[in-house]
């Protein structure tokens, strides 16, 4: 038999040496899109299951000799494996573990939390109010996953105790009260079963928890799971490290990006280590380079099916699971604005849009886009706060309870201060965690009928849908993930009236643009969450924003 090459298995186990005959080479490249172009002589390759399984079958057409043939044959078997059972859990061929939970779980979240422990990691990006945090709990709820670490944003560690103690009564919980160690025995000497932790605690606690650590966690779960989409961040590296320890993770979120697509790299790699090969293989082979160092999936569509066919993520829709919910109304309204607050930035937002528009590059580019952005987007939304307070104050008049959404400290004072006789609850970037589950309490309670909600701050907040059905934004956000998120904390599961939700801009200022910009990021989250779905947008935009924010602002001015 003719061998064409020698394929060779790095000492540290993770890559895979291929020296072929040129025309071999060239198919490589050809069939390995995650391959560099640009090698010659030795193509390297990651050795991760997938890569493993697709390159014993390019063995099939192109032999080689092996050096590793074990491990070729190990991984490739472990990946067969692995998404020969996962088919067998979605189409239903598999008896499910019964889940032994106070209060019991859909059959579809079963399903997902049998896909977590077979792969030993997923991403479940089920739409927003299907009751993910329940997935999780069934997952913990099988003795082998335990002990277990839940990391969560800062506001929802008591909701994640309160629903632990819920569901499973029988567990140990415990919320971590601070970011450096401390034992973590109580008085009888007993560990918990369950640790709660804010992702900012998970610094201090990495080593802690990780390899020889005092408590050594078997499984993580990842609740609001973008908050891991920027790989050179603190709570990234930690959860990294934890994740290599971890038996089984799980992740969270309807929005598993609020940007671009490449972002996916790092919130995978956190769930499971090494699915997606290295950084470098993967823009090579499913992004196209961006504005800046921001890459975009080329086709989202292919990517989104990819990873449900390798297992690595499921989602399910209201329609899937057969629980769909009341209407959601989506309203763009324009309203008026002060002049006065946008002519007060002009000169300073002049020069910083002549700098953005230059040929020069750099960080002062990078400065002045960020100034910019900030600049108009403060003083558009001081413009419209007495118009916004206006339509929210015609809402609550009629004994309607609104969730208002915004972002500047100093849009929330002119608020607060036209709204102050409907005495507001608060759930911005001011509150401690504790101050905002009071307030949050409060409006729940009905001792108020408008809470004021961050645009940042209420990701994974329940039970608003018990209490309210209108939703304002008076701000926005550049990011669809943010304000789908926002929308999603009143339009879920226990909701039984349609949902309002109002977009309230003004025709001056940055509103406009952003309007038109959110179409590009929709895109791309769309089509990896649903790839059978629409990605036909009534437009496309250039993904350099601030560029095009400095020359309409320009041109305006």
């Amino acid at each position: 038999m003719k061998l064409y090459g020698t394929v060779t298995l790095s000492k540290d186990g993770k890559t895979w040496s291929i020296k072929c005959e040129p025309h071999v080479s060239m198919r490589i490249k050809q069939v390995f899109a995650q391959v560099d172009k640009g090698q010659h002589g030795s193509l390297k390759l990651s050795a991760s299951e997938t890569n493993s399984r697709d390159l014993e079958w390019f063995l099939t057409r192109y032999p080689m000799m092996v050096y590793g043939t074990d491990q070729l044959e190990k991984q490739a078997r472990a990946y067969d494996a692995r998404v020969d059972l996962s088919t067998r859990i979605m189409d239903g061929s598999y008896t499910l573990p019964d889940y032994e939970m106070a209060l019991p779980p859909r059959d579809y979240q079963k399903v997902a939390a049998a896909l977590a422990v077979n792969n030993g990691g997923l991403l479940c990006a089920d739409e927003l109010g299907l009751g993910k945090t329940v997935t999780a709990l069934a997952m913990l709820a099988n003795p082998e996953t335990l002990p277990a670490l839940v990391v969560v944003p800062a506001h929802l560690p008591k909701q994640w105790e309160r629903e632990v103690n819920r569901f499973l009564p029988g567990l140990r919980t415990h919320v971590l009260k601070k970011g450096t160690p401390y034992p973590l025995a109580d008085k009888n000497d007993q560990l918990p079963d369950v640790l709660v932790s804010s992702y900012h605690k998970l610094r201090g606690w990495a080593d802690h928890l990780g390899y020889g650590g005092d408590y050594a966690i078997k499984s993580i779960v990842y609740d609001e799971c973008q908050e891991l989409r920027r790989s050179d961040s603190q709570k990234y590296k930690a959860a990294h490290h934890l994740s290599l320890a971890a038996t089984y993770r799980l992740g969270l979120s309807a929005t598993p990006i609020y940007n671009y697509g490449g972002e996916f790299y790092s919130v995978m790699d956190a769930i499971k280590p090494g699915c997606m090969g290295t950084r470098e293989e993967f823009i090579r082979e499913w992004c196209a380079q961006g504005y800046g160092d921001k890459p975009r999936i080329k086709d989202p569509k292919a990517f989104g099916t990819y990873l449900r066919d390798s297992a690595h993520m499921i989602r399910r829709t209201r329609q899937a699971v057969a629980r769909e919910l009341p209407d959601l109304n989506q309203v763009i309204h324009q309203i008026g604005s002060d002049p006065k607050a946008l002519e007060d930035v002009e000169d300073a937002a002049t020069e910083l849009a002549k700098i953005i528009v230059s040929q020069n590059k750099g960080f002062e580019i990078m400065k002045a886009s960020s100034e910019l952005s900030n600049t108009l987007r403060q003083a558009t939304g001081v413009a419209k706060a007495p118009y916004v307070a206006e339509f929210v104050r015609m809402l609550l008049e009629q004994d309607i309870p609104v969730t208002l959404f915004g972002w500047h400290r100093e849009v929330y004072s002119i608020w607060g201060s036209r709204l102050a006789d409907f005495n507001p609850a608060w759930y911005t970037g001011s509150e401690s965690p504790s101050k905002k589950h009071k307030e949050a309490q409060r409006f729940l309670d009905g001792d108020t009928n408008l809470l004021i909600l961050s645009l940042r701050s209420g990701s994974g907040l329940d039970g608003l849908q018990k209490r309210c059905s209108t939703v304002v934004f008076g701000e926005l956000d550049w990011s669809p993930g943010v304000l789908e998120q926002c929308v999603g904390r009143a339009h879920r599961d226990g909701q039984l009236d349609p949902v309002f939700a109002y977009y309230l801009t003004a025709m001056d200022g940055v509103d406009p643009i952003m309007i038109d910009i959110l179409g590009l990021k929709r895109q791309q989250i769309r089509g990896v969450r649903d790839p059978n779905g629409s990605l036909v947008l009534p437009k496309t935009v250039d993904p350099n924003h601030i560029k095009k924010l400095a020359e309409a602002y320009l041109a305006r001015t």
